[in-house]
């Protein structure tokens, strides 16, 4: 594995492959549990990915036996001594990093191999993909704690993925979702081995790294932004556009001819 890697207190940034960068959340002692300086520094992170054209892919995962147990307890136990306005700072500087993770350009997957809790849940949910080794589990844990379930974007994009009535019974009674359920729900796309999760993600990231740069980072965006169109013929308007400007991009035609190459044989019968 070649690895380029990057110095920050809570996070390990290295590179396994050309192409994809593996963001690793790094305190295993404590489950990845979110602090201030792990939001900063994830904002920092997906700034600099955003800006990095020569990076492809993106896997998100946790160091040891957690994926994220959410927003350190420790630091938890401070909050309601902040006044009005500063649990407000708090709650956007978390959701700025959220929120950051999920507009990086190109597509995002998430290896989820442990607990994602409370904000780890939340963080899980900004990527465009998940993958979950067995131990993988979920768990809305606001409303054990006397919050609600609507934070860091889960309100938004949890029904959006699995439906309101799963996400609304996955949020009032703050149970936690194993692996397998998660994969039925969709909200993993799939349940890998119990070793083998990073190899499964590099190996989706490189089919994914096959394909046409510009062509997956406005595939991203027609993804998002659709989301958030109520109109069809907007939806249409922003995908043609897309069409358009990839077709006046270096690598489209290069793509059409090696993709026609390939197919030729079976069009002409050999």
């Amino acid at each position: 594995m070649t690895e380029k890697s990057a110095e920050y207190g809570t996070l390990l940034v290295t590179q396994p492959a050309p192409g994809i960068t593996l963001v690793t959340l790094n305190r295993p002692d404590r489950l990845n549990a979110m602090t201030n300086t792990m939001f900063d520094e994830l904002e920092v992170v997906a700034r600099k990915l955003s800006d990095d054209n020569d990076i492809r892919v993106v896997i998100l995962t946790g160091a040891g036996a957690g994926f994220c147990a959410g927003y350190d307890l420790d630091d938890a136990e401070r909050l309601p001594d902040l006044s009005a306005l500063g649990m407000f700072d708090q709650q956007n500087r978390a959701a700025r990093a959220l929120a950051a993770v999920r507009a990086i350009p190109v597509p995002v997957i998430a290896a989820v191999n442990g607990a994602a809790a409370g904000g780890g849940f939340s963080l899980s949910l900004m990527a465009d993909i998940r993958l979950g080794a067995p131990t993988a589990k979920f768990n809305a844990a606001f409303v054990k704690i006397g919050l609600s379930a609507g934070d860091l974007g889960a309100s938004w994009l949890l029904p959006r993925l699995i439906g309101p009535a799963h996400a609304a019974e996955i949020a009032f009674t703050g149970r936690t979702v194993g692996a397998e359920e998660a994969e039925r729900l969709g909200l993993l796309n799939a349940v890998t081995g119990p070793d083998d999760l990073l190899d499964r993600a590099l190996a989706m990231a490189g089919q994914i790294c096959a394909n046409s740069p510009g062509g997956i980072k406005l595939s991203k965006r027609a993804l998002q932004s659709n989301l958030e169109i109520t109109s069809f013929a907007a939806a249409l308007e922003l995908e043609s556009r897309g069409q358009a400007l990839l077709t006046r991009c270096a690598d489209m035609p290069e793509a059409l001819a090696a993709f026609r190459e390939k197919r030729a044989p079976h069009f002409t019968g050999a």
